[in-house]
Parts: C-alpha cells; sequence; structure tokens
C-alpha cells in the first residue's frame, strides 16, 4: 500500500533561505528543479508538502559539524556564541528575506501572510511560506525595522536564537538539562512582545528560556506557540518544554510544533538518524494529553537538523502520516496535526 499524501503538511519550521544563502544565486534554480536538501519542489509534490515558516537566521562563527558531533556524546553542553549586535545581524536578513520573495518571484512558492492565503495554497498546490525571524538581532530598540519587514511580509520571530539578544536570552544546546538557565526578557524584550501583539506578528518560544517563557505568558495577549519544540518529560533537553509549559500553552489557546531533529526527540538526547518514528509518537502523543487535539501540530526543523532516516527529507513525509494512521489516529486528527491547527492559531494571531 502506497503511505498517503494527504492532507497537506504545513509545517513550523524550516531553514531554506540559510541554505540559500549559504549556496548563491544558482540555489533558487536548484529549489525549483531538485536539490540535495531536505526542501524543494519536486519532493514537495512527492511528500505532500504544503509549505511551513521559513526562518531567517544570522549566523555566528560556529562549527555545525563540530556542534552535531558534541550532541552524539552520553551528555554535552554546546557553549553559547556570543551576542550579535544589530549592526553585523541586519545585513544577512536583509539578503535571506530577498531571497524568500525572489523564490515567490520565481513562481516557487507565495508569501502568505493571512490563514485564508494558506488555506488557498493548500488547497491549489502553491508551496505556502511564513517568513519568520530566528533571533530577533536584526531589530533596532525603535523597531523601525520590524516595521519595515512587517511591510515585507515578516509574520513570526522568534526573540532569540539560542544566543543572547538585546531582548531576551536562550537555552544552549543542553542535555540532560531544563530550561532555566538565566534571566527572562530585558525592558525591550517587553516592548517587543506588545509591538509584535499590536502589529498581529506571532512570538515563537522555541529557544527561549525558562524565564523568558513566562515573562511572555504574562504579558502577550496572543497564543503562546513554540514552532519547534518536544517534550521534557520524554526528552529532558533545555530545548524542550516542561509540562508547567505546555499548561500555559494549553490555557492560551496555542501550540507546539513537533520538532523532527532526533537529538530533541530521543530520551539519551542523541543527535542521530537512526531514531524510530515511534519516538516521534511518544511525544505527539505527550503533547495531546497535555495540549488537547487543538494544540499540536508539526514544526521539523528540516534544512537545520538531522531529522529521522525513515522521513530523511519532505518527500518521506508520507511515512509519517501512515505512522500516524497506524497508531490510531484518526482523520479528523490528522488534518489538525497536518495544517488545521496551524490555521487556526495563525488565524487568531494575525487578527482574522
Amino acid at each position: 500500500m502506497t503511505a498517503p499524501t494527504t492532507p497537506p503538511i504545513f509545517d513550523g519550521h524550516n531553514d531554506v533561505l540559510w541554505q540559500q544563502f549559504n549556496r548563491g544565486p544558482a540555489a533558487i534554480q536548484e529549489f525549483i528543479t531538485g536539490n540535495e536538501r531536505h526542501i524543494d519542489l519536486p519532493k514537495a509534490r512527492a511528500g505532500g508538502f504544503g509549505g511551513g515558516f521559513f526562518a531567517i537566521w544570522v549566523p555566528s562563527d560556529i562549527d555545525g559539524d563540530d556542534i552535531n558531533a558534541q550532541m552524539q556524546e552520553d551528555g554535552y553542553d554546546v557553549p553559547l556564541p556570543p551576542a550579535i549586535s544589530q549592526a553585523e545581524a541586519l545585513p544577512p536578513t536583509l539578503k535571506q528575506a530577498a531571497i524568500l520573495i525572489r523564490l515567490e518571484q520565481g513562481g516557487a512558492l507565495e508569501i502568505c501572510t493571512s490563514a485564508a492565503q494558506i488555506r488557498a495554497c493548500l488547497d491549489t498546490g502553491k508551496m505556502a511560506a511564513v517568513m519568520h525571524l530566528e533571533g530577533a538581532e536584526a531589530i533596532d530598540p525603535d523597531f523601525d525595522t520590524l516595521e519595515v519587514l512587517y511591510r515585507a511580509g515578516l509574520r513570526s520571530i522568534g526573540p532569540v536564537w539560542s544566543r543572547p539578544t538585546a531582548f531576551a536570552n536562550g537555552v544552549p544546546f543542553r542535555f540532560p538539562s531544563d530550561g532555566d538557565t538565566g534571566a527572562g526578557l530585558t525592558a525591550a524584550g517587553f516592548d517587543l512582545v506588545r509591538e509584535c501583539n499590536r502589529l498581529g506578528i506571532m512570538l515563537d518560544m522555541s529557544h527561549l528560556n525558562a524565564a523568558g517563557f513566562w515573562d511572555v505568558v504574562k504579558t502577550s495577549n496572543a497564543p503562546i506557540v513554540a514552532t519547534h519544540s518536544n517534550a521534557h518529560a520524554i526528552c529532558p533537553h533545555a530545548r524542550n518544554l516542561t509540562d508547567d509549559q505546555l499548561a500555559a500553552i494549553r490555557a492560551s489557546n496555542g501550540l507546539v510544533g513537533v520538532n523532527f531533529a532526533t537529538a530533541f526527540l530521543r530520551p539519551d538526547g542523541k543527535m542521530i538518524e537512526d531514531t524510530p518514528l515511534d519516538t516521534m509518537l511518544r511525544h505527539m502523543d505527550h503533547l495531546l494529553e497535555h495540549l488537547g487535539e487543538d494544540g499540536v501540530a508539526l514544526g521539523s526543523d528540516f534544512d537545520g537538523a538531522q531529522v529521522p532516516a525513515a522521513i530523511g527529507d519532505i518527500s518521506g513525509l508520507p511515512n509519517l502520516r501512515q505512522a500516524m494512521r497506524d497508531h490510531g489516529y484518526g482523520d479528523a486528527l490528522l488534518a489538525k496535526i497536518c495544517n488545521g491547527n496551524w490555521l487556526r492559531v495563525l488565524g487568531e494571531t494575525w487578527g482574522e
């Protein structure tokens, strides 16, 4: 029996733009015709990938291969890179935003600023893209950059990518650990939350430390969302969410996108692809128990992490759908997890 390619999957996190940034102009055409990475248009058609959050990430001077090697040890505490200034962060941020715009101009996708747009893309097979900042380093204290990026299509922000920013502190890649690793939002961070609420920009709790998480909970008037995180009760990684945090997310009518990165799935915290889909289903079951059927979605981290070999890339998403069906998830629940819950939360956050 052929594994199912429906319902279409709308995904909470990918690093396509960073991959494009590294590879230059030819990468845009490769995205359309096919590449060797996790996401491109041919694989999207094969896997029933409808689109998702396209992250803009500002690089640090770090060795990704060395970090991956450390995360295969029995325990680890990967040092965080230092903060990056707004002046340093702005050029790569604008470059990646421009790449997303050029992908739209080339017909590869549509930048969406409403749930209705996303729904229409899912119906027609056009890849839907939400512009997302993974770390707010490029945002100035007066929010001039925020206003400009909003006009360009930005609709989601993570105040940090683990390293500190002017707004908040993130969690390290540490196992075992929880997210109680430092101070919460700065005064500018509280202002950022209020400004995002005013504009209708979604705030992403993934990578934010525990103190910052609770500061957002007490300040924001929007659903609390973690685009690509998992259950700390199953994998005690600093990047994952405790049951108390899940309760706060449920109380806000928010959601969690299940992260496919194996280090945040496996109980041993190791970033290795030999990770069965049953491990991912354990996280889904736990999140469903604590968030309800309206609070669980997908947040793969494609093109930014090691994912289970049974998925491999987006052409392998039918295997995940089949595993969920075999696990007992019915059609209605599958539709919510694959795209419906994202459409609900984004509609509420964006004021539709």
